[in-house]
C-alpha cells in the first residue's frame, strides 16, 4: 500500500490562519513573507548548536504546536535511544521523540514557524516531501535551516560560518569559500535541494564549531546562529541570555585549557592561522595549514571523524 506523505503529519487547530493565508492568492501578509526556521540536523550539529538555538527560541518566544510529526515511524529508537523514567520499583515515564512544527512570535510580533525535533532516520524523501507540502500549504516563502559543523578553529575568536542557498541572491553577503566536494547527507541537506528543485527559496547558516569543542556545548556557536537568522530574515529574537552564557562558558574553556600545556599549544597554533589568513584575506575567516582553506578533502574527512564520534557515543542496539 502506496504511503502518502501527509500521513506522516498530524495538523492541528493552530495550522488554520497559517493555511488560510497560504490559500490566498495575495495580500499584505503573504507579501511580508512567512518564514519557516528548522534545526532538525541530528548528529550533522557540532555541539548541537542549531538544536540548543531552537530550544531557546521555544524558551523565549511565545508559541504553539501546530502540527506533529510521526516520529514513532522515522526514528530508530535503538540508535537514539529514548530516555525512560524509574523510580523505585517501576518505569514512570517514557520520553519519546518528537518532531513538531511550531508557530512562533518574535519579538515584534511578528509570526514565523519553527520545525524543531529529531532528525528522521527513515523515509528521508517521504519526510522532506511532507515538509514541501505543509510549505505550500501554509504559504511559507523561505526556508532557513541552523546547524553546526566542527572545523579547525580557535575558541578564542570571532565565531564563522558557512552560509548555503538555492540561490545565490539569498546569501550574497557571505563569501564562498569550497569548491564541489562530497560530504555525508542529512535531512536537511535534502530538504534544501528538494525545495531547490520546487522553486522554493531555501538557505541555511552552518556554524564553525572549534573541533576540540564539537562533542560539548557550546553557546557561542547557538548565539551566532540566531544573530545570523535575524540578519537573513529580519525577525527580532532574544539573545541576551545567550550571549551571557556564551560568556561563562569561555572564561571556563579557558581555564580548563590552561591547565594544560599540551592543548594551550594548540589553540596557540590554530590562532596564528586564523590570524594568518584573516590578514591575508578580507572578511575571510577559515583557516588550515600555513592560513589556506580547507581542502574539499580535509572538510569532508572532519565531517566523518565528527559523525564516527557521534556512532561511537550513541552505538546502535545489537551491534
Amino acid at each position: 500500500m502506496t504511503q502518502r506523505p501527509e500521513d506522516l503529519v498530524e495538523l492541528l487547530p493552530g495550522t488554520e490562519r497559517f493555511l488560510a493565508r497560504g490559500a490566498s492568492a495575495g495580500g499584505a501578509e503573504r507579501d511580508r513573507g512567512l518564514v519557516l526556521v528548522h534545526d532538525i540536523a541530528g548528529n550533522f550539529d557540532a555541539a548541537s548548536a542549531g538544536a540548543l538555538a531552537g530550544a531557546h527560541l521555544l524558551a523565549g518566544l511565545p508559541h504553539e504546536v501546530i502540527a506533529r510529526f510521526d516520529a514513532d515511524v522515522l526514528v530508530d529508537y535503538r540508535a537514539h535511544r529514548p530516555r525512560v523514567t524509574f523510580s523505585g520499583d517501576r518505569y514512570e515515564t517514557f520520553h519519546a521523540p518528537a518532531i513538531e512544527l511550531y508557530a512562533v512570535e518574535d519579538d515584534a510580533g511578528v509570526p514565523f514557524l519553527l520545525l524543531h525535533g529529531a532528525e528522521p532516520d527513515y523515509q528521508w524523501e517521504r519526510f522532506v516531501a511532507t515538509v514541501r507540502r505543509l510549505v505550500e500549504q501554509l504559504g511559507v516563502t523561505s526556508v532557513v535551516a541552523l546547524h553546526a559543523i566542527p572545523m579547525p578553529v580557535p575558541h578564542t575568536r570571532p565565531v564563522t560560518v558557512t552560509a548555503h542557498a538555492t540561490r545565490r541572491a539569498l546569501i550574497e553577503q557571505y563569501p564562498v569559500y569550497w569548491g564541489e566536494m562530497r560530504i555525508p547527507g542529512s535531512v536537511a541537506a535534502l530538504l534544501e535541494v528538494r525545495l531547490g528543485e520546487a522553486g522554493v527559496d531555501a538557505l541555511g547558516v552552518a556554524v564553525h564549531v572549534p573541533h576540540y569543542l564539537a562533542q560539548a556545548t557550546y553557546p557561542a556557536a547557538s548565539l551566532t546562529l540566531l544573530e545570523h537568522l535575524e540578519q537573513l530574515t529580519g525577525l527580532h529574537v532574544p539573545v541576551e541570555s545567550l550571549r551571557e552564557a556564551a560568556e561563562a562558558h569561555r572564561t571556563e574553556v579557558d581555564e580548563q585549557i590552561a591547565r594544560s600545556a599540551d592543548n594551550t599549544a594548540v589553540v596557540a597554533a590554530l590562532e596564528q592561522q586564523y590570524d594568518a589568513f584573516t590578514t591575508a584575506r578580507e572578511n575571510s575567516d577559515l583557516l588550515s595549514d600555513e592560513g589556506a582553506v580547507p581542502t574539499a578533502e580535509e572538510i569532508g574527512a572532519e565531517f566523518e571523524r565528527f559523525l564516527a564520534d557521534q556512532d561511537r557515543k550513541h552505538p546502535r542496539g545489537g551491534e
